[in-house]
């Protein structure tokens, strides 16, 4: 049974709660409420980097009250006339006023920078600040006056004359300690701001000398807005046309095989560096795996059978704002990160190539309740943040594998979202995103499942995401599969788990697939052909970041993931994969050649599909993680890209897969706007129930008569199969046959001379066009 959105009751009665009051888009005012200042004061600072509450501003009496309108909401305002404190010469003077509930996080304001945070459940909030000067790290800190620096349910404060960059900031705040009523505050942990658009950490990745570094926002209004150029323009591919391409930054240039400068290796310039490698091979759209900020020494807080590994991909996110930081060029730290992120976007763009991203809103970095790692949301306000079992002393549900599961649909959560998507798409032009473990956000504050998630229809109808793919991994660690199933308001596409597993089920040779294998390849009418659905809202994949590469997946009967310490526990045990008659790294040509040829059968069906099709990095050359299909903690060779192997393998399985994926960009057959029906399609079959049959062929037709035939045999043996005749004049031109060695596996102009029967080979696959 499926149940209704359920909220903190409390949270239903607030005037602040009102999602509409959240949005940013709502803030037009630039100056601070009322122009006179709470204090002209000095702040005293804590020494000891933020680990215990400091010294703040003495306030006195008399008080003096007005009231001031903010966005149709009345809000308190009050002037304080104090006695400054004594302060040291060096501690500057600052003034300070009420400020504004909105926007959320900093912004440049007449009178100053202003702060905002919200917390429903808060009973006190201090600012903690670091300016640049300070080479102590120390903090000034500032108590928060509810009578006065709280609108509603969200915290606000005003300063003048504080720096327009390099500010570190975060919040201490406090409430109610009752764990089982859901609470988790403590006001000796400085919180980074869930709205901080910069945060400042470690410089260098993995940099284990810096392993317990704090993280605080940051901002900068000191910076000229980028120039993305004159003759800049959005790529703007249909998503029917497009090639994905799933990557991770880091792990693409990181090798010194590379052959770039090491200041820039791993870095969004050294992606740059390397766009004509992309370009070569065809894609013309990116999914990079995380790059919000998120922390990769994780594992390694405590002593556990994973504190050897380094978290490489980034499923783990500190901040929904900021770019990650460690991802800039030779330690250049936040701001450089965000110029050097919005330089690769531009420069993808300028290749044609498009940007999605691969966001993680199901779950944070903060862990669970058994090991709790406090940054941001845990501590800001975690009843509302995420999902809890009041049922069971309020502990977190976890939907997410990770630990916590975030509240989604949630008002507040949910403008979060919205904001931060709007973020990535104004400030940073990326074109599109791909929902981790989006089942999550299909889930009421209790986990149930919702039959129309608020959160997924708002960012089907937002105007500013309108432009943007928008694309989910529906399923999460609870169990939610919806493949097929995923609310849509028409708009949504899917990562289709169905292909992956039918595709690999009928080349590897399984009986009873080629029914679902000519499903799977002609679009998936039966899970998309609904509504307004397409089948490009079909992600065709067979192999993504996590499970086996391309390379292990005709290699290895069995995951090898030793390396990750857990005893061989994680990871799938079910690949739906086949060695090819011997496990792992082999010696004989036979099996060498069986696994090369099924590596091209792999792809050219995908290729050949209806849908979009999806490849990972690092299979164009047949990457392999010897066998580890759970890689996500080993920044070393195992993930990252070898430019050499690349080199290697260019003149044969590098070209091969290079010319399938131009071939499906400049064939519009297998490209449709709409689902197969008997007029395009011909299916040279009428054995459909034959549950031995592992052969299946088929012609697309072209309305100017230049079909396309095409033969997977998943047979060890051969077969004769009769051609029909081509349309018109025409005659048949033999383009693909994976059994033939390079460069005669793939000939794009094709080789005439096709007869009326063709010998396809064991383990094959033939593709023929009309000429």
């Amino acid at each position: 049974m499926l149940h209704p959105l359920l909220c903190d009751s409390t949270a239903a009665t607030k005037a602040s709660m009102i999602p509409s009051a959240l949005s940013s888009s709502g803030s037009s005012s630039r100056s601070c409420i009322g122009p006179s200042p709470i204090s002209d004061t000095g702040l005293k600072f804590s020494n000891r980097a933020g680990n215990a509450p400091g010294l703040v501003s003495k306030r006195g009496d008399p008080v003096k009250h007005r009231t001031a309108s903010v966005y149709g909401q009345r809000a308190q305002e009050r002037v304080l006339e104090e006695e400054a404190p004594e302060v040291s010469e060096t501690t500057p003077s600052l003034k300070i006023f009420p400020g504004q509930a909105f926007p959320l996080g900093v912004s440049e304001v007449d009178n100053g920078i202003n702060f905002a945070i919200f917390s429903q459940h808060a009973t006190a909030v201090t600012i903690c600040l670091s300016l640049p000067e300070r080479l102590d790290g120390g903090m000034m800190e500032l108590a928060l006056d509810p009578r006065v620096n709280k609108t509603g349910d969200i915290w606000h404060i005003c300063i003048e004359d504080l720096p327009r960059s390099n500010v570190l900031y975060g919040y201490r705040i406090d409430g109610p300690r009752g764990w089982h009523q859901g609470h988790r505050f403590d006001s000796s942990i400085v919180l980074i701001d869930p709205y901080a658009k910069l945060v400042e950490g470690r410089r260098y990745f993995g940099d284990a000398s810096n392993k317990f570094s704090r993280f605080l926002g940051s901002y900068d209004f000191d910076s000229l807005p980028f120039d993305w150029g004159e003759n800049y323009e959005l790529p703007n591919i249909p998503e029917k046309d497009l090639v994905i391409y799933e990557m991770n930054v880091r792990a693409y240039t990181m090798d010194e095989s590379s052959g770039l400068d090491p200041k820039i290796r791993g870095s969004y310039l050294g992606l740059i560096e390397k766009i004509p490698h992309l370009l070569e091979l065809g894609i013309n759209a990116v999914e990079l795996l995380p790059v919000f900020e998120f922390d990769e020494l994780e594992f390694q807080r405590f002593p556990n059978p994973r504190d050897h590994m380094i978290n490489t991909w980034g499923y783990s996110t500190i901040n929904f704002f900021a770019p990650m930081s460690r991802y800039a060029s030779d330690g250049g730290g936040p701001l450089n990160a965000s110029r050097e992120f919005k330089e690769m976007v531009k420069a993808l763009h300028g290749a044609g190539i498009e940007v999605i991203l691969d966001v993680v809103y199901n779950h944070t970095n903060e862990a669970d309740d058994a090991h709790p790692h406090t940054t941001s949301f845990r501590g800001v306000d975690n009843k509302v943040y995420y999902m809890l079992d009041m049922n069971n002393n309020g502990q977190l549900l976890n939907f997410s594998g990770c630990g916590n599961t975030l509240n989604c649909n949630h008002p507040v959560v949910m403008e979060l979202i919205l904001d931060s998507l709007r973020h990535w798409v104004t400030e940073y032009h990326v074109d599109g995103f791909r929902f981790d473990l989006a089942s999550v956000l299909c889930r009421g504050a209790d986990g149930s499942p919702l039959n129309a998630p608020p959160i997924i229809r708002a960012i089907a109808k937002d105007a500013v995401l309108s432009r943007c793919k928008i694309v989910s991994e529906p399923w999460d660690c609870g169990g939610l599969y919806l493949v097929g199933r995923f609310p849509n308001w028409d708009r949504w596409a899917e990562w289709n788990g169905k292909y992956r597993d039918d595709i690999r089920r009928f080349i590897k040779g399984d009986s009873g697939m080629k029914g679902s294998f000519a499903t799977r390849v002609s679009g998936s009418a039966d899970l998309y052909k609904m509504n307004k659905r397409k089948p490009y809202h079909s992600v065709n994949f067979v192999i993504a970041h996590d499970g086996f590469t391309l390379y292990d997946l005709v290699s290895y009967n069995f995951k090898h993931n030793d390396a990750n310490g857990e005893g061989g526990n994680d990871g799938s045990n079910d690949n739906l994969s086949w060695n090819c008659g011997l496990e792992g790294e082999v010696d004989d040509t036979s099996i060498k050649s069986l696994r090369s040829r099924q590596m091209k059968n792999f792809h050219l069906a995908l290729m050949i599909s209806q849908g979009t099709p999806m490849m990972l990095m690092g299979d164009e050359y047949g990457h392999t993680r010897y066998g580890n299909n759970n890689s996500y903690g080993h920044d070393t060779i195992i993930n990252h890209f070898q430019w050499e192997q690349l080199d290697a393998r260019r003149n044969n399985h590098f070209r091969f897969f290079s010319e399938a994926i131009k071939f499906r960009r400049t064939h519009h057959l297998f490209r449709q706007e709409n689902f197969l029906n008997k007029d395009n399609v011909t299916w040279h079959e009428d054995n459909w129930d034959n549950y031995k049959s592992k052969f299946l062929a088929f012609t697309l037709h072209d309305n100017n008569g230049a079909d396309i035939y095409l033969a997977f045999n998943a047979h060890d043996y051969f077969v004769r199969v009769p051609i029909i005749r081509p349309p018109g004049r025409r005659s048949w031109f033999r383009v693909v046959d994976t059994s033939l060695e390079s460069p005669d596996d793939f000939v794009p102009d094709g080789v005439p001379g096709i007869r009326s029967t063709y010998n396809v080979a064991p383990y094959s696959s033939i593709l023929l066009e009309a000429k």
